[in-house]
């Protein structure tokens, strides 16, 4: 193997392929990263559960394939300060060179290296804005339980239907939606993405730049190609549940208010909540009162109060500060709508000009 290439572009999709390696010392092989130089240079790293694969285009000069672990090889490729960076084969071993400076990687038997599978088929796959994907995404993670005890709690649901995508993820005690418009030549099902995967397909979405991307759904596993990159994720087995039964259609007592006023009343909540983390809402509509209590014996304690427009019961209700502020950065709007079912009921958070996300949280039982 001989390739010349841009530092850039390795450095940046070998740190991409370092966060799906695998840490099993049983099996050195899932904490390498393989590169296989052909009309480009691939590289691919896989933890049995996900797998990547990218292309980078540069000037191969011998053909070749090498695996290497991927922490040492990242930090070599971060010390280096050329643009240019010739990578070779010397002795079975990686050979990363550049002006002033020559590195010798010490290679792993690439042969135990796992298949990734290929979906051959790409007329199957749904074409899918990457933005749109990652919005989704991103919008509703955050609510999924981070145990995998419940598949279904501890993933991302995407479902696929003619006229959109819908993401949804819940833990129970809040649960978040984020319907994204589109069009599709049929339905492509359901699907629940561990949220650690979920994660990655995020983050590598982040940082690449193709407009569009492709799903595929078959065989229990996820494929997202785009023109250089292919992550495949294995889904979980379960039922996401049929959340639109539980969100309230009627409430005893709504306020509106801007979503910045309300971050920051939670803001300085948080500093004087203490370990507990909760916070008090207490609404008066007669009075036009909306205020936010907390305390906490080694802080103090705090009242604030934000302009509202309140109707219907008065109301006092504690909630955890973190399953509501979660979820303002998921709203595109300078409004939101805060619904209340009444006490021990969830509350409901949408923004006023933005239809497309929903979000529930249950209120505390004190």
């Amino acid at each position: 193997m001989k390739v010349i290439i841009k530092k850039e572009k390795i450095l940046s999709s070998v740190i991409i392929s370092e966060r799906i390696t695998g840490k099993k010392e049983s099996l050195p092989i899932l904490s390498c990263v393989l590169l296989d130089s052909n009309k480009d240079l691939s590289i691919k790293a896989t933890n049995l559960e996900a797998g990547i694969e990218i292309k980078i285009p540069c000037e191969v000069g011998e053909k070749g394939i090498v695996a290497v672990p991927a922490s040492i090889f990242s930090q070599t490729l971060r010390s280096i300060n050329n643009d240019k960076i010739t990578i070779s084969t010397d002795g079975g071993n990686l050979l990363v060179e550049a002006r002033g400076t020559r590195t010798l990687i010490k290679a792993v038997p690439h042969d135990e290296f796992p298949v990734l599978s290929r979906n051959e088929d790409k007329k199957k796959g749904f074409l899918i804005p990457r933005e749109s994907l990652l919005k989704g995404i991103q919008a509703v993670s955050y609510a999924a339980s981070v145990s995998m005890i419940r598949p279904e709690l501890g993933s991302v649901y995407i479902s696929i239907k003619k006229d959109g995508m819908v993401c949804a993820a819940t833990d129970s005690f809040r649960l978040a939606e984020k319907k994204v418009k589109g069009s599709f030549k049929e339905d492509g099902g359901e699907i629940l993405v561990p949220l650690k995967h979920a994660g990655e397909l995020s983050y590598i979405l982040e940082r690449i730049s193709d407009e569009n991307v492709v799903l595929h759904v078959a065989d229990s596993q996820l494929t997202m190609d785009s023109e250089s990159v292919r992550f495949v994720s294995r889904v979980a087995d379960g039922t996401f549940p049929n959340y639109q039964e539980i969100i309230p259609r009627e409430f005893v007592t709504e306020a509106t208010i801007l979503k910045n006023d309300f971050a920051e009343m939670l803001r300085k909540a948080r500093v004087f909540s203490g370990n507990d983390q909760y916070v008090g809402l207490h609404l008066y509509p007669k009075r036009k009162i909306f205020t936010a209590t907390a305390q906490s014996p080694d802080v103090g304690e705090m009242s604030d109060s934000i302009d509202a427009a309140i109707s219907g019961e008065d109301i006092d209700i504690n909630f955890h500060i973190g399953y509501l502020a979660d979820c303002i950065a998921s709203i595109d709007s300078d409004s939101i709508v805060l619904g209340f079912g009444g006490v021990g009921r969830p509350l409901v958070i949408r923004g006023v000009s933005d239809s497309s996300f929903t979000y529930l949280a249950m209120p505390l039982n004190r």
